[in-house]
């Protein structure tokens, strides 16, 4: 289990590592500003459909499998940006690698959750969430340190040669599937019949929410900075802070609190605070209230992450987690394309922007609740 935690680290610090160097990488190379969008952009774009296909192939051959070829290949196309010499090549490469890096994920999520053991399913997704935090910590600094002191291509080197020896461990290390082929098998336990389940469609719903506002957050919180006349390296700090606080809550005795409450209730307490917290940044007018604002938002988030992914262990088999938790990542992926598109098409105004974003938050959170109790009303 250590090494799927470890093997999710490096998986996200491939993405967060080149966070801060990309777009001025496309720029160096005579990337137009659009280009340079594209750059950024088609990479989610084509992570989501990886995120897809990798939950249809890990039901039908096995996380391992996927896991290792993933990773390696993963690990080539990190590569060969030491060989970009042009934005039509980089543009090609961004779309290969994100479609490659889309099968890592899901794959890692259905072998941590394979096992069935539901009384500490919780615990498993905070500690995964923990990974994903300590990546995003380190993978911005790790690609804006080794970029500025090495040259960007030392930086593509040494993520490179950490996904293919992860990759090559991980065709040791993990344990092979038991792929269910016998035909007496249910077509409701191997098809997509589990995106009819409620809490499956708010677990959904919640991720993809709650990457949107990550995905505005990352567009909007300089902006907010600027409004403040702080310096832009408060908003590493502030995004650190989150980082941070999420880390602690996943790995602290706290995390205890996703095997012993309802999935269902978390995620709607997750995402009012969530809400709260991006209003909390519209409506900040000091350093201290922003700072304020992204604890809650890290606790918002401390709480999401776990409860939705958790929810997809128990509302699926063996037989369909993969393809549940590949559309649970493209969510993941969708979510933050639209933040990012949503932010831009509201404006300049980081009030506004954090604004309608809490607003939306709070009206899907009421209406999934309301929905809930409608359903149970019925039954």
């Amino acid at each position: 289990m250590v090494f799927m935690y470890l093997l999710l680290i490096v998986a996200f610090i491939d993405m967060f590592s080149q966070l801060p160097i990309i777009a001025p990488f496309a720029d160096s190379l005579g990337a137009t500003p659009i280009v340079v969008g594209s750059v950024i952009g088609i990479y989610s774009f084509s992570n989501m459909l990886g995120n897809v296909l990798s939950g249809i192939w890990v039901d039908k051959f096995g996380s391992k499998r996927i896991l290792t070829c993933s990773m390696i290949l993963a690990g080539v196309l990190v590569f060969m940006y030491t060989y970009v010499t042009n934005p039509t090549q980089l543009l090609a490469l961004r779309f290969f690698h994100g479609f490659a890096a889309g099968f890592i994920v899901p794959a890692a999520f259905a072998a941590i959750g394979r096992n069935d053991d539901l009384e500490s399913s919780g615990k498993k997704m905070s500690h995964s969430g923990a990974t994903i935090g300590i990546a995003a910590i380190i993978g911005p600094a790790m690609g804006a340190i080794l970029s500025n002191r090495l040259g960007i291509d030392w930086l593509f080197y040494s993520v490179s040669i950490a996904m293919i020896l992860v990759g090559f461990l991980s065709f040791v290390l993990i344990k092979p599937q038991l792929v269910m082929r016998k035909k007496s098998i249910k077509q409701d336990e191997t098809g997509f019949a589990f995106m009819k389940i409620r809490d499956i469609q708010f677990a959904y719903l919640s991720i993809f929410l709650l990457l949107l506002m990550q995905g505005l957050l990352t567009y909007t919180l300089p902006l907010k900075v600027q409004e403040l006349h702080l310096t832009q390296e408060m908003t590493g700090i502030y995004l650190s802070v989150f980082g941070v606080v999420a880390i602690l809550f996943f790995l602290l005795p706290s995390n205890r609190i996703f095997d012993r409450f309802n999935s269902r209730k978390l995620m709607f307490f997750g995402l009012f605070i969530i809400a709260l917290s991006v209003l909390g940044l519209g409506l900040s007018t000091s350093s201290n209230a922003v700072f304020l604002s992204m604890i809650i938002y890290g606790v918002g988030f401390a709480f999401l992450f776990p409860s939705t992914s958790k929810t997809i262990v128990e509302q699926t088999s063996l037989q369909n987690r993969g393809k549940a938790f590949g559309m649970y990542y493209a969510c993941f992926s969708l979510g933050v394309i639209s933040g990012s598109f949503l932010a831009g098409l509201l404006g300049t105004s980081a009030t506004l922007i954090f604004t309608v974003g809490a607003a939306l938050v709070l009206t899907s959170t009421v209406l999934m609740v309301i929905n809930q109790r409608r359903k149970s009303y019925k039954t």
